[in-house]
């Protein structure tokens, strides 16, 4: 069984006990968390799709890291113009992982 889910305006595909990397969440590390947008629950017997969302389903989880990725490096260039600029982004994510896909049937 898995469900999609939108978190942050994001679509994630989950399934029960996976771990998703998402965007930074204010949560702390161990906070419960509910997800009430989710697009489609598919079961071992039918797909629900949502219009836009499954009524009654929601995914639990928990926030069990907070990290950043690794460096990005952002480098813009105009030729013959001697103007180089060289910026560094790290992106910040948390941990999620899945306790279960409540109202599926």
């Amino acid at each position: 069984m898995y469900a999609l889910v939108e978190i942050k305006g994001k679509q994630y595909k989950v399934a029960q006990d996976s771990v998703i990397k998402v965007e930074h969440l204010d949560s702390e590390e161990g906070a419960e968390l509910e997800f009430p947008q989710v697009l489609l629950v598919r079961t071992d017997k039918k797909t629900t799709v949502g219009k836009p969302f499954v009524k009654g389903a929601s995914v639990k989880a928990v926030v069990e890291a907070h990290g950043r990725d690794s460096k990005v490096i952002v480098f813009k260039n105009k030729r013959r113009k001697n103007y180089r600029r060289t910026r560094g982004h790290r992106q910040q994510f948390s941990l999620v992982r899945v306790k279960e896909i409540a109202g599926a049937k």
